[in-house]
């Protein structure tokens, strides 16, 4: 019964949504307490459910994407992005400029959370589809895949390195193994499967500063490149230093530093000064572009926030453990076991980081059969956590909202790319298990 009552309110959202025309917000928010009563809750469990959802989304979230959103307007409006495109593409205007997206997002996305990484890359995407002509859902793609793909399998992104903990895997294997699947997944559903999205619709993203008038002097290449990778290089250096001794874990100095919102608003301040000096802004005209800059993400944060709601319902519902149930006496190799329950608790609860993380705790006592190695089983879990992202997940909404996409686009686009990432992932690890005698 939860199983069918998950599937009709994601059936429901969607006839809201696509075919009601409902905005996603409200949509959201109603089908999320509408799902927390069909399942049984209390009437005050279900609106806990939701207002703890909205706030657990939101707090790490919001001060990411407004400060994100405030260094990609600045590296947008002091033609930042327009030297690193018109370096990073030349006078190509072809679909070949997605290989050097997925490389730059590759990149990005090993030291950085998503979310960091995915507003350091939005000004870049934003600008290579305007010169290009190309639409903007492919050229997201093609950059996006590769932050899923080291979001998903590398350390020292969140799950991979919990996971490994949980399966008592070594993480230097898990690095290696998990680059070698991360090319073939990265190529295939980023630029291979980017160029089958070029008859989609040219769409206006949110945060598109498409009409800003160029400053007359733009900045060199080299300060453009540092500004716009200035957070990346704070957060690379910090777990280096952590990694080389151990005791700066505790320093004040690292703490606040490697963190990533402190990384963001150091980007900021560093990007006025340096950038404004060589274009002849001054600070005060950059901080009142300010507010037009953030108005746009205001919509993104709160159909985010309702997508959080959604999954927090499903969490607190007890769903995710009636389908874990439903798996337990299936019989197949730890690998594909691994990934189906990863894969089962990203469907029900949109999350990729906690599909992962619970899925691995679930899935411990294949670690300890010997029949794979724990590594593999690290990749497994976190390929199936990728698999399938839709209505409840607020990656999902970032997506569709950033890039200006309906929701039938981002299926059509994000949904499948993440798919792509995961199965490819599923694929190289029985690959690997085979090569290393399995």
């Amino acid at each position: 019964m939860p199983i069918l009552l998950t599937f009709l309110a994601v059936v429901g959202l969607l006839v809201l949504i696509v075919f009601l025309k409902w905005h996603p917000f409200v949509a959201l928010v109603l089908v999320a307490v509408a799902t927390g009563l069909a399942l049984g809750m209390p009437a005050d469990a279900a609106l806990a459910s939701v207002t703890s959802g909205v706030g657990s989304t939101l707090g790490g979230l919001a001060l990411i994407l407004g400060l994100g959103a405030a260094l990609g307007g600045v590296i947008a409006e002091t033609g930042a992005a327009q030297v690193i495109t018109d370096r990073l593409i030349g006078d190509n205007r072809g679909t070949s400029v997605v290989w050097g997206l997925c490389l730059v997002g590759f990149l990005i996305g090993i030291p950085l959370f998503y979310s960091v990484a995915f507003v350091m890359m939005a000004p870049i995407i934003f600008a290579t589809a305007r010169k290009t002509g190309l639409p903007l859902a492919m050229i997201a793609v093609a950059a996006v895949a590769s932050l899923s793909v080291t979001h998903g399998f590398l350390p020292p992104h969140p799950a991979p390195v919990l996971i490994a903990g949980t399966f008592g895997a070594d993480l230097g294997l898990t690095l290696l193994y998990g680059l070698i699947l991360a090319v073939p997944a990265v190529v295939i559903a980023g630029p291979l499967f980017a160029r089958t999205l070029r008859g989609m619709p040219r769409t206006q993203g949110a945060g598109d500063l498409d009409t800003t008038e160029l400053p007359a002097r733009l900045p060199s290449l080299w300060t453009s490149l540092f500004c716009a990778l200035l957070p990346v290089l704070l957060l690379a250096f910090t777990a280096l230093a952590k990694s080389a001794d151990e005791s700066l874990a505790t320093s004040p100095f690292f703490l606040v530093v490697g963190d990533a919102t402190v990384a963001l608003l150091i980007g900021v301040v560093a990007a006025m000064l340096l950038l404004g000096r060589q274009t002849g802004q001054s600070i005060s005209e950059q901080m009142s572009r300010i507010g037009p800059q953030l108005a746009p993400m205001a919509a993104v944060l709160l159909i985010i926030a309702g997508g959080g709601a959604f999954k927090q319902v499903l969490v607190d519902s007890g769903t995710s453990d009636y389908i874990v149930a439903s798996l337990s006496d299936f019989n197949a190799h730890p690998l594909l076991i691994a990934w189906l329950i990863a894969a089962a608790l990203r469907i029900t609860l949109g999350s990729a980081t906690v599909a992962a993380i619970t899925a691995a705790g679930i899935a411990l006592p294949l670690a300890g059969t010997g029949q794979v190695a724990p590594e593999l089983l690290v990749l497994a879990t976190g390929a199936g956590s990728l698999t399938c992202s839709h209505v409840n997940d607020t990656g999902f909404w970032l997506f569709k909202e950033y890039f200006g996409l309906t929701v039938t686009q981002t299926l059509r686009s994000w949904t499948v790319m993440e798919t792509v990432v995961s199965i490819i992932g599923l694929i190289g690890c029985f690959v690997l298990d085979g090569l290393l005698g399995g």
